[in-house]
């Protein structure tokens, strides 16, 4: 079952069913996804780009993201 979070301005959907656990995501951005915490994803850790960036990482694509403003159309 997906997750969502966002920060008004993106949203990240994280997908734990497909998720490979390379922890790349929270080893360059422990400000924004900390599995020690919860919830892990913490939007207001960075900037909407940083957080983007980082996502684009993610190996499986478990994490992906959306403006929020493209949904709303």
């Amino acid at each position: 079952m997906e997750k969502h979070y966002t920060n008004g301005d993106i949203t990240v959907v994280w997908k734990p069913d497909i998720c490979q656990h390379s922890t790349i995501c929270w080893r360059n951005l422990l400000q924004v996804f900390n599995p020690r915490k919860h919830p892990w994803v913490d939007m207001q850790g960075a900037g909407s780009e940083t957080i983007i960036a980082q996502v684009e990482q993610c190996p499986s694509r478990a994490l992906t993201w959306f403006r929020n403003s493209e949904q709303e159309k």
